[in-house]
Order: C-alpha cells, then sequence, then structure tokens
C-alpha cells in the first residue's frame, strides 16, 4: 500500500468535505491500492489557515498556491478555492507534474476549462472533476438498472435542483452571486451537477434551449461567508450588483433521441438542496431526491397489474455500490460519504494508472452544455452543441 501526498486548496465548504473524505478513506476502504496522505491545506487568510489545518488533520499550511504547487513533497493538487482560480492553479499544477482533482464547473469559460483539460493531457497527469453525487449509491443503482436495459428506451429525463439560501433580498452579495468570481450563478452551481447526472445517466446533448432570472438585482456587500450563511458589513450597508441567474431552466435533446428538462434555482421557498431527476423508459422509470438519498423509487411496466407502482429501494445492502464498507443493512448514509467513494475513485484510478471518472473531459462537456444554454438565452433560439466541438 502507498501514500499519496494531497496539497489542497481551499478550506472552507468544499475544503472541509474533502478533507473528512481523504481521513474516512483509510478507515472504511483500506484495502485501497494508494491512500491519501493530507499534507498540507492552502488559505490566503493565516488565521483561518491554522485553524482549519489544525480542526481538518492537515500536516502543514501554506498560504501561496504557487509555494504549495512548487513543493516536492505534494503528488496531488486539491482545488477547491473560488471557481476564477481554478485555471491558473489547476495549470501550474499540471505544469509541476501533480494530479489534479478539480471541483465543479471546471472553469469560468469553456476556453478555459479546455486549455486545463490539454495541459493536465500534456503533463500526463491523473486528472478529476468533482461531480459527488454520482457517488451516491442509488444513483450507482439507477446507472445499473438503465446499464442493463431493465427500464427499456429512455423517453424523458427531467431534473431540478432546487434551493431558496438567498430568497432573502437582504442577504449579502457572496462571491457566489459575482460572475466575475462565479462564472454563472445558479446555472454553472447547482444546474452543472444537474447536466452531469444526465450525461452520465442518459447520454450526450444534442441541442438546448433555455431561460433564465435574476429577481433580485442588488444586495448589500457581504463581510464574510462560509458554506451558504454570510454576514453584511452593517445595516446600512453599500449594495452591489448581482451579475449571475437566480434561476436557469432549459430544455435539451439528447443525441440518443430522449428529451430532457432541467430547472436550477435559488429562490424555491421551502427547498434546502432538492437535487432530483425522473427518467422515464419503455420499460419503466426511475425516481431520485438527493434529500432522501438512501432511496431509489423504481417502476417496471412488466410487474403484476395488481402491484404495479412505484418501489422504494432502499440502497443500504452490501450488494449496493460502496455500502458493503460501512454499516449494516437499513442503516443510511449522508452527504458526506459520496465524497469519500469520489476519494476511494480517484485513488483506485491511480494506482491502477488511468484516468478517474468523472475527470476533465467530462468537465469540459459539462462546460459546453453550460454555454451552449447561454448562448442559447442570448441569442433566444436552439442551440446545437456541435457549435462548440
Amino acid at each position: 500500500m502507498s501514500k499519496l501526498r494531497v496539497g489542497m486548496v481551499g478550506y472552507k465548504f468544499m475544503g472541509k468535505a474533502h478533507s473528512n473524505a481523504y481521513r474516512a478513506l483509510p478507515m472504511f476502504f483500506p484495502e485501497t491500492a494508494v491512500l491519501p496522505e493530507m499534507t498540507a491545506i492552502c488559505g490566503r487568510d493565516p488565521v483561518g489557515l491554522e485553524k482549519a489545518r489544525a480542526q481538518f488533520g492537515w500536516q502543514s499550511g501554506e498560504t501561496d498556491w504557487r509555494k504549495l504547487v512548487a513543493r516536492e513533497d505534494i503528488d496531488l493538487i486539491d482545488i477547491n478555492a473560488p471557481s476564477d482560480a481554478h485555471k491558473e492553479i489547476t495549470i501550474a499544477a499540471a505544469k509541476a507534474g501533480k494530479h489534479l482533482f478539480c471541483e465543479k464547473p471546471l472553469a469560468l469559460t469553456l476556453e478555459d476549462a479546455n486549455e486545463m483539460l490539454v495541459e493536465a493531457e500534456k503533463a500526463g497527469v491523473k486528472h478529476m472533476v468533482g461531480f459527488n453525487y454520482r457517488f451516491a449509491p442509488a444513483v450507482q443503482l439507477a446507472k445499473k438498472l438503465i446499464s442493463e436495459g431493465r427500464i427499456g428506451k429512455i423517453h424523458h429525463f427531467r431534473a431540478v435542483f432546487l434551493q431558496d439560501w438567498i430568497l432573502d433580498p437582504e442577504f449579502p452579495l457572496v462571491w457566489r452571486l459575482k460572475k466575475e468570481i462565479a462564472g454563472s450563478g445558479s446555472h454553472g452551481d447547482l444546474g452543472a451537477h444537474l447536466i452531469d447526472m444526465a450525461r452520465f445517466l442518459v447520454g450526450e446533448f444534442k441541442e438546448v434551449i433555455g431561460m433564465e432570472e435574476t429577481f433580485v438585482k442588488e444586495r448589500p456587500i457581504s463581510e464574510s461567508m462560509t458554506g451558504l450563511s454570510a454576514t453584511k458589513s452593517s445595516d446600512d450597508a453599500p449594495r452591489g450588483e448581482v451579475t449571475v441567474d437566480d434561476a436557469t431552466l432549459f430544455l435539451t435533446r439528447f443525441e440518443n433521441g430522449a428529451l430532457g428538462s432541467f430547472e436550477a434555482t435559488r429562490f424555491a421557498a421551502g427547498h434546502r438542496c432538492t437535487n432530483a431527476f425522473e427518467i422515464n423508459g419503455s420499460k419503466g422509470s426511475i425516481k431520485f431526491d438527493f434529500e432522501r438519498m438512501n432511496e431509489l423509487q423504481v417502476y417496471f411496466t412488466d410487474d403484476a397489474e395488481d402491484v404495479q407502482g412505484f418501489r422504494r429501494v432502499l440502497a443500504t445492502d452490501a450488494s449496493h455500490a460502496y455500502m458493503d464498507a460501512w454499516w449494516p443493512a437499513g442503516h443510511t448514509i449522508g452527504y458526506e460519504h459520496t465524497f469519500t467513494h469520489e476519494v476511494h475513485e480517484l485513488m483506485t484510478a491511480i494506482a491502477e494508472d488511468r484516468q478517474p471518472v468523472p475527470n476533465f473531459h467530462d468537465g469540459v462537456r459539462c462546460q459546453e452544455v453550460l454555454v451552449a444554454v447561454e448562448r442559447s438565452i442570448a441569442e433566444r433560439r436552439w442551440v446545437a452543441l456541435k457549435e462548440f466541438q
């Protein structure tokens, strides 16, 4: 068993999720051929950085990502800083020969995402993009049922990612609401997960048409932000412009002929994190909602007529993906476990000398769809994905 020395850029919401995954992997997946060593964590604020380093269990800290990338005792760079930092750090790390693990969306633009992929491939390093929802055992079961043809030819994929954390117009203007940092709003943050899920389960997109809205145009300047919470500098804080979408909806036609609908919003009152999809096929249907992430709703048309209907499958038995590493059947897992499974795939791929899945190719394909929807909204027309390929 060998160790892979990890250097991580970012120490807040995603930094905590990734750190927890690195710590959990050796305990629950000890047979993994390559295990992570939490060598160094990086962030700009030395006080916040040291607190996170001690709390999360990293051996050392750096306040300059360039120093982190240059360290000879680092094998992999984990990038979960805001989106505007992804490209520069990724390319520098690739040129330094480091493996790459980058959160989604891969970059601010499709051009940047393509450049990141080219540099990673040129360097011959392993690269992974952080679409953690693929790694819920119930989603893996959905993939298995589709791959085995058990719901037949897919006709429909409909998905929503609904949140309400910025519903209050006085919620501060955090970085996720600034285009120059985030790239886009709910579309790139939430919609990216739906797009990746659709590609994973159904296939490639052919064409899209969309619409978007920014409901609150200005917000008070923020003083600090952690996760999805924030504080404003004062009750009479100056206000700044919101430059991203609050909600984006779009339709698609897949290459295989299936139809899809997508909705991503931060203005769905009562929805804390409804990340859900339904797939309808010629032989059955599948429904999933991440707020009930251990369950998959399944319907088969060939069931006897008197017992037809959706059945609830609790994906916690050892026969389901990853579950033999956790608890007895019926004992559920949570959000953080998807990251552990994600890191397991990353470490296993490195041990097997293959690219992990999903990787930067998937990140670029997702970015193409994001940009196609944006062009569709701007030009008020159907946009084919071949325009970007």
